[in-house]
């Protein structure tokens, strides 16, 4: 049973995504996805958290995202019904952690009955993107004291009270720092003071107590990574204290759906991984189930070998 936990189209998140969400659940339905969660960013709220591509006319860039968001709820739910004998359609949003005084909206966001789940990401670290271009991010190490141990130190900083303050069910790319460092591939446990990593293993204890999953998410690979998030010190980690997996393309319109899957799925198979985990929309009463955001969701488990073999055709 192959799916996706995070996902994005050009519908909704233009200037980083393309193609309409129903071309893109079309094109994973083609290819064996049995589940797609729909994970549209939220929207944003001061001028200064706006990207580039829409400082042309900024007032109107960001008036226009809430009735945005608005109008993929309405969209994910008339998909929902359209293809539910062919797909199950999860409707949750990635969180922009920028500031902690949005937590309030954030939650708001969540509380929609609409909503199934949260992905808990971090994309900005002393309010300036860490994943956008190497100018944002010399500016976060600048901000966060000029050295880049500093900026990972106040990334899982900022993390931690995302999860503090969300929970949220999955979590996004937990390592995304390391995607424009000048060594990606570095280790953590024992650099520098060895600050870092005890606030990773923090972090990962924190999810592992509230019951989150972390996602493999392929996006790494297809960006020039060696390996998905999380890398695999992180991953070994999780895995030592009882955390549990999902699995993501991460993808921004129908091209790279699925990409890269066989090679996270070797990934995790070299971890000792054989299962990973999922959610399904439940009937009241239903066993296992827990109440999150208005909807009420069932953990699903499903085998590695399974997922191979749902994947019909794709550039995994």
């Amino acid at each position: 049973m192959a799916f996706t936990m995070h996902s994005h189209s050009g519908q909704f998140c233009p200037g980083h995504a393309k193609d309409e969400l129903e071309v893109i659940v079309k094109h994973a339905i083609q290819i064996g996805y049995k589940t797609i969660g729909l994970t549209e960013h939220m929207p944003r709220y001061e001028l200064s958290d706006l990207y580039p591509e829409e400082l042309d006319d900024p007032q109107a860039s960001l008036a226009a995202l809430t009735p945005r968001h608005a109008a993929y709820l309405a969209e994910a739910l008339r998909l929902r019904e359209k293809y539910s004998e062919d797909i199950d359609i999860l409707i949750g949003f990635e969180s922009e952690w920028i500031r902690s005084s949005d937590l309030p909206r954030i939650l708001s966001l969540a509380s929609d009955p609409v909503i199934d789940y949260v992905l808990g990401s971090v994309h900005h670290t002393a309010g300036i993107p860490i994943d956008f271009d190497a100018a944002f991010y010399a500016a976060a190490v600048k901000a966060c004291g000029g050295t880049e141990e500093g900026l990972y130190e106040v990334y899982y900083d900022d993390q931690l009270e995302m999860l503090q303050g969300l929970r949220p069910k999955v979590v996004g790319h937990f390592d995304l720092i390391r995607l424009l460092s000048e060594d990606p591939d570095r280790l953590l446990r024992g650099w520098g003071a060895g600050v870092v990593w005890e606030k990773v293993v923090r972090n990962l204890h924190f999810v592992k107590e509230y019951g989150g999953l972390l996602e493999c998410n392929t996006a790494a690979l297809r960006k020039g990574l060696a390996e998905p998030y999380p890398a695999r010190e992180i991953a070994q980690e999780w895995l030592r204290i009882g955390g549990r997996f999902t699995f993501s393309d991460d993808s921004h319109g129908i091209s790279q759906v699925a990409t890269n899957y066989t090679r996270g799925l070797d990934y995790l198979e070299s971890l000792g991984v054989t299962e990973l985990w999922t959610l399904k929309r439940s009937t009241h009463g239903e066993a296992n189930t827990e109440e999150q955001s208005g909807s009420q969701l069932v953990e699903v488990s499903v085998s590695i070998q399974e997922f191979r073999e749902s994947l019909k055709s794709a550039s995994t």
